[in-house]
């Protein structure tokens, strides 16, 4: 009698969060305003698209709502993550607000309990990320945690200028596109709708290619948490 979208918005609920600003397909609106209602939220914010363009314009499209503040920290979590001892994870944005910028990126990194072929990895050096390893076969997953790799559990901590600016230096083409996409949204009800014509000419990229696999300024919070991406039934399993 739970869904992962209710477990998302109650983690949300905690004192360090402001009002939840929710990324979704037009055809979910439905489904979303019954989850907020269900769980009693009744300030936030939803951005529709009207086309999937995967989480790099998703991402970008929410953060250049003018309802954000330019140096507002921005915490980016999926809709289908299991994660338990949220105290410490809170605990962890909040000692980490102070160190962002208007051009680096926090990363949180789960530490492995298996070599999981289902998920993404990385490498540190002095907290900094070093290197990204997408879904390797199972003996490579090993030699990566031999090597102290995590998780990579793709929620991302920073300020909204942050992402404006590694957006305009590596992905001019979304950028100017998702400006004019949020421009030209019309807004009813809480609900920005953005703008078809826009949207639809932004590259379709997830923010890992986009951004994260660019810039050199990535830092690594690294968890010792129950975590889990339930985007397969191997993981449910």
């Amino acid at each position: 009698n739970w869904t992962l979208l209710g477990k998302t918005l109650e983690r949300v609920k905690a004192s360090i969060f402001d009002a939840p600003i929710i990324s979704t397909n037009s055809k979910y609106l439905k489904q979303v305003k019954q989850h907020l209602k269900k769980h009693k939220i009744r300030k936030f914010k939803i951005v529709l698209e009207p086309a999937k363009r995967n989480t790099a314009p998703a991402i970008l499209s929410t953060a250049l709502i003018k309802d954000i503040p330019n140096e507002q920290p921005l915490m980016f979590l999926a809709a289908d993550h299991l994660i338990e001892k949220v105290g410490l994870f809170n605990k962890a944005i909040k000692k980490n607000q102070k160190k962002l910028t208007q051009n680096n990126i926090f990363i949180f990194g789960i530490k492995p309990t298996m070599p999981s072929s289902e998920f993404g990895y990385f490498l540190t050096k002095n907290n900094k990320v070093s290197r990204f390893v997408e879904k390797p076969k199972e003996a490579k997953a090993k030699q990566i945690i031999s090597k102290k790799g995590y998780w990579n559990s793709g929620m991302f901590y920073l300020r909204k200028d942050s992402i404006i600016n590694n957006f305009k230096k590596y992905q001019p083409n979304i950028y100017r596109n998702c400006n004019k996409a949020v421009t030209k949204a019309k807004y009813k009800s809480n609900v920005y709708y953005l703008n078809k014509q826009a949207f639809t000419k932004a590259t379709a990229k997830s923010f890992d290619y986009a951004i994260l696999e660019k810039t050199k300024d990535i830092n690594a919070i690294k968890l010792d948490i129950p975590w889990s991406d339930l985007g397969s039934w191997k993981e449910i399993c």
